[in-house]
């Protein structure tokens, strides 16, 4: 069963808050939001890894349909980057370690910066 989790800027509040799946297992995180239609302004996937990390905060873009924003976090729930991906790409990588990676709608990379301060809330 997918857990979902509401991801906030504490920062610069987002009018609506994204809903997004939360994946944690091998799987989970592996899929991402990989083969799925697009998603909706509000929408999203987080993926949790067990400490802060470049290496394994990476994701990729193959098989993707849509390109997305994605967002790093640090384990004290600062952003520490983020980056268009775009779809069929093979690799992105943070600029610097992080534990979380929010895979969100395109248009939510202009509603996080590096530095800001999230909040997530689980279902």
């Amino acid at each position: 069963m997918t857990r979902n989790v509401t991801v906030q800027n504490r920062t610069k509040p987002l009018a609506t808050p994204i809903r997004a799946q939360n994946c944690a297992d091998f799987w989970g995180k592996f899929r991402g939001l990989m083969l799925q239609r697009p998603i909706p302004l509000d929408g999203g996937a987080l993926l949790a890894e067990n400490k802060n990390t470049r290496m394994n905060a990476s994701i990729h873009m193959l098989f993707m349909r849509f390109d997305i924003a994605a967002i790093w976090i640090n384990s004290d729930k600062m952003v520490v980057d983020v980056q268009i991906a775009r779809r069929w790409r093979l690799a992105y990588l943070p600029a610097k370690p992080a534990r979380y990676i929010l895979e969100a709608h395109v248009a939510q990379a202009e509603n996080f910066k590096i530095g800001d301060r999230v909040s997530f809330h689980y279902d």
